[in-house]
């Protein structure tokens, strides 16, 4: 029997993205959670993480060298990433701090919303076109999530505006992402944007902090393990660089199947670890509409972006043509541009991938025309 090694080594990829992903979610939710770890510190959580996550990132290219810094300029830095890290680090303290008040299972079904807000601000900011076809589809989604908070037997209002929030944040840092960084031709692997945006964001977060938190953490009993923190910071460490593998071995249509089949494992599990989550039939059903407009929204933009290809490769095979026309030498085509898939996945430009808030800088281009669309700190 021949095995398939590419394919066999790109499915244990997607296998550890899954495991990694939801490892974070619910590494967080017991480390927050009041009945179980009991650190109800999200903001110092995600500080954590910034600050671990810009560390590592230092040590691979200042000292080790692993990759090369890009040209960074003042004036980008300014403009780009001070923007980007500022809207990365809200997503990650109010999708954190959502953890506090609902369950893990009610924060995927509302996740479920991501590519309505992103669609919002995509039009907001003049990346992405109001279509009736994709409006139908985020009117079937806010149907579905509408349902399905109905159904929740835990419905909490502040957890709910807290994950919202966190939601809109992303979706605005994922567009600025593309308006900022790709008008500046600039490209970071997931190793370069930590070094760049983490600091930045860990400084965005101490504002925050010193007002909402330092004054709890001086009179309240914190337990600080040093291993329960510096894992927890690890995986999610190790989520970014996960989705940097996924996204070199696969396309578009992998990754949001992927997505997906996490969201259900993660509901499914968080039910079994935290029993207090209950699943309703109203929850089910408001996530399965839902689900449905993100998938029909999702097929709507992989096929946007073959139809945006077609024109490319007609155009590049016109001029050819015409090129062997105008000489005599014999024509020899260039085979390096017909073998980019599989695991081709050097630069990751900034525009699209979905990963939530215990999620990814950086996206692939190879999804989303716009940022990122719904897959899932």
């Amino acid at each position: 029997m021949i095995v398939n090694k590419p394919l066999v080594l790109t499915y244990l990829y997607l296998l550890i993205y899954i495991l990694l992903s939801s490892g974070v979610i619910l590494y967080n939710k017991w480390v927050l959670s009041p009945k179980y770890f009991d650190f109800p510190f999200p903001i110092t959580l995600t500080m954590i993480h910034m600050g671990f996550s810009g560390a590592v990132a230092f040590f691979l290219i200042r000292v080790f060298k692993v990759v090369s810094p890009v040209k960074m300029t003042l004036e980008i830095y300014i403009t780009c990433v001070v923007p980007i890290s500022a809207f990365f680090a809200a997503s990650l303290w109010f999708g954190n701090t959502a953890y506090l008040y609902i369950s893990v299972a009610f924060i995927q079904m509302l996740k479920a919303l991501m590519p309505v807000a992103t669609f919002i601000m995509a039009v907001m900011c003049g990346t992405d076109k109001a279509r009736c076809d994709v409006f139908l589809n985020m009117l079937l989604v806010s149907v579905g999530v509408v349902i399905s908070s109905y159904g929740e037997i835990h419905f909490n209002v502040v957890g709910t505006l807290y994950q919202v929030t966190g939601i809109f944040a992303e979706a605005l840092r994922l567009v600025l992402t593309q308006v900022l960084l790709q008008k500046k031709g600039l490209t970071l692997n997931p190793i370069t944007s930590l070094y760049y945006i983490a600091p930045c964001s860990f400084v965005f977060l101490c504002a925050p902090w010193y007002v909402l938190e330092k004054p709890g953490m001086e009179v309240s009993q914190i337990q600080f393990n040093f291993w329960i923190f510096f894992s927890n910071a690890l995986c999610a460490l190790a989520l970014n660089f996960s989705i940097f593998l996924v996204i070199g071995r696969t396309g578009a249509v992998t990754i949001r199947v992927a997505g997906v089949l996490k969201d259900w494992i993660l509901i499914a599990l968080s039910t079994i670890i935290f029993p207090e989550s209950t699943i309703t039939g109203l929850n089910i059903i408001g996530y399965a509409i839902a689900l449905c407009g993100v998938v029909m929204y999702n097929y709507l933009k992989v096929k946007d972006v073959r139809a945006s290809q077609v024109p490319e490769n007609i155009s590049d095979r016109i001029a050819k043509d015409w090129k062997l026309e105008k000489s005599s030498d014999t024509f020899t085509p260039n085979n390096s541009s017909d073998n980019n898939g599989g695991g081709g996945g050097g630069n990751i430009s900034s525009s699209d991938m979905n990963v939530d808030e215990e999620a990814p800088l950086i996206p692939s281009s190879r999804l989303s025309h716009f940022g990122r669309t719904q897959l899932s700190k």
